[in-house]
């Protein structure tokens, strides 16, 4: 084999390598070994006569002429998929494939769950990877194929990002139930004068923790800040152990207070409503299997409420 035997396999993994600028990551992501990508780009480094990628510190840095054939390599790449994706059958009852998934630490507690029972039902071969949130844009992870779908609220996502909206949430304050000044928690100035945690954003980009910090630093005086924690669901915990308010997504609130043993009730906080979409990028839009994903993924969370089976009754206020 010569430097002119490259393959389909060996651009993926050179737009891999263009978009996580490492070896080890996109060895990661690909599922194999880092010898097999170094290779790959040895190959591809004597198929266009030039280094690709130089090494700067730590971080690996594109050539010139790396820059200059990312954008036709997407579009051969792109091309590539809508063909197979035009002729290629989807039979979720005798497939064996691996859909993955960005979300939240919420969506891991809230949505893994029924997309799992609904594999078990529509296809007992089918498997799904969660991927959470890190500190790159999930639009590069989508595009170099680290994932399938990115559910969550992302009101800034690139334009180049399909896009179908699932469902709007709201927020709940919860206490535990043996909260010595439960019975007067509902009303503002009350709530007001508790210690609060709040939840921290992070460079991840996700809307509710954005929207929730900004909201309370704006209502709470600094000594009213109990704690601050990275997680709604560390939210919760706290408040199910100790007599601080947790802010949480409603849905959320409502799926887990009867296991922590909380109580829920509106907060009156001015806070927006959050908008779940899913995500995903045009080069897989019309894979046939991507539509089933997509198509369940809607099925089971669009416009609608996501339960227990069977659902626990509310928590109110005493």
């Amino acid at each position: 084999m010569d430097s002119d035997d490259i393959s389909l396999r060996h651009l993926r993994v050179l737009t891999l390598l263009l978009e996580v600028g490492s070896l080890t990551r996109a060895a990661q992501i690909l599922d194999i070994s880092q010898p097999t990508v170094s290779k790959i780009l040895t190959k591809l480094r004597a198929h266009f006569g030039d280094p690709l990628f130089v090494r700067v510190g730590l971080a690996m840095h594109p050539t010139p002429k790396a820059v200059e054939i990312a954008q036709p390599l997407r579009g051969l790449l792109s091309a590539s998929a809508a063909m197979r994706a035009s002729t290629a059958a989807f039979d979720p009852a005798t497939s064996t494939r691996e859909f993955s998934l960005i979300v939240t630490e919420v969506g891991m507690t809230m949505l893994v769950p029924p997309i799992i029972a609904h594999f078990e039902k529509e296809g007992p071969g089918l498997r799904l990877r969660a991927v959470p949130l890190d500190s790159r844009p999930f639009e590069t992870r989508l595009e170099a194929g680290e994932a399938d779908v990115a559910i969550g609220a992302f009101p800034g996502a690139a334009e180049n990002m399909r896009r179908q909206r699932l469902y709007t949430d709201g927020y709940l304050s919860a206490v535990r139930k043996a909260h010595p000044r439960l019975r007067r928690l509902d009303r503002d100035t009350a709530i007001l004068r508790e210690r609060h945690i709040v939840v921290t954003s992070s460079n991840t980009g996700h809307a509710a923790h954005q929207t929730l910090e900004r909201v309370m630093a704006a209502r709470l005086e600094a000594d009213r800040v109990r704690v601050r924690v990275p997680s709604f669901l560390t939210s919760a915990m706290v408040a199910s152990r100790t007599d601080a308010v947790a802010v949480l997504p409603a849905k959320l609130a409502e799926y887990i207070a009867g296991d922590l043993d909380l109580a829920t009730f509106p907060t009156p906080l001015p806070l927006p409503r959050i908008e779940i979409a899913q995500f995903w990028h045009e080069r897989v839009d019309r894979d046939q299997g991507h539509r089933w994903f997509r198509a369940a993924l809607n099925g089971l969370f669009g416009s609608s409420k996501v339960s227990k089976t069977p659902p626990r009754p509310k928590e109110r206020v005493a």
